[in-house]
């Protein structure tokens, strides 16, 4: 996970692709591929993504619904 410092800016650090995963799922609840597929464009690759996901997990800013298989925006 890359967390902004003297040699990681904040552009570069996961910090900036949490509002882009957010804004997505305040449209409504989505499964984590579907999600993937439509924020593709903003991440370097899948681990940059599930590092997003752990962030916001850990912030208590979405939940995944195991039954539905659907990430929720917790707001």
């Amino acid at each position: 996970m890359r967390l902004p410092n003297k040699v990681t800016s904040y552009s570069e650090s996961v910090l900036s692709k949490l509002p882009i995963v957010l804004d997505r799922l305040a449209d409504g609840d989505v499964s984590p591929y579907v999600l993937y597929q439509d924020v593709a464009d903003k991440f370097a690759g899948v681990s940059e993504y599930i590092d997003a996901l752990d962030c916001l997990f850990a912030l208590k800013k979405i939940e995944f619904s195991v039954t539905e298989g659907m990430l929720h925006y917790v707001a």
